[in-house]
């Protein structure tokens, strides 16, 4: 089984840390992904021509975990209806925040579906992303 070799070189089943993540509340749980997901993709780009290299690293910046945490923060508070006027002010900017990165990297995606003469699904494929479903 692999394990993680920690900084205080304390030796860690892969299990045991897929078992801590598993606790992690959910936009904990989606940061981490991220952040996972955007070493794989450094890592990976070391051998990619540099103009998908750069395409990759645009795609996989977010916006900062701070902007995240107020989000979720907010969005709870606007589900329990105890929102404020200011608050929900606050709220939609970082909607359109939100919305303005989801765009930029759906262009950035377009980008590079067209650079490796690909469908923008299959791209979404190669690289695991998956389309959000709402309801």
């Amino acid at each position: 089984m692999p394990k993680v070799q920690l900084k205080s070189r304390i030796e860690v089943d892969f299990e045991e840390v897929f078992n801590g993540l598993a606790q992690l509340k959910t936009n904990e749980l989606e940061q981490f992904a991220e952040r996972l997901l955007a070493l794989q993709v450094r890592r990976r780009a070391q051998a990619l021509p540099k103009a998908e290299a750069d395409l990759l690293q645009k795609i996989n910046q977010g916006l900062p975990a701070e902007q995240w945490q107020q989000y979720e923060r907010l969005n709870d508070k606007l589900h329990e209806e105890t929102i404020t006027p200011d608050e929900h002010s606050e709220f939609l900017r970082l909607v359109d925040l939100i919305e303005l990165a989801d765009a930029e990297r759906i262009g950035h995606l377009i980008e590079l579906a067209k650079l490796r003469g690909i469908s923008l699904d299959s791209l979404m494929d190669q690289l695991g992303l998956r389309r959000r479903t709402y309801a």
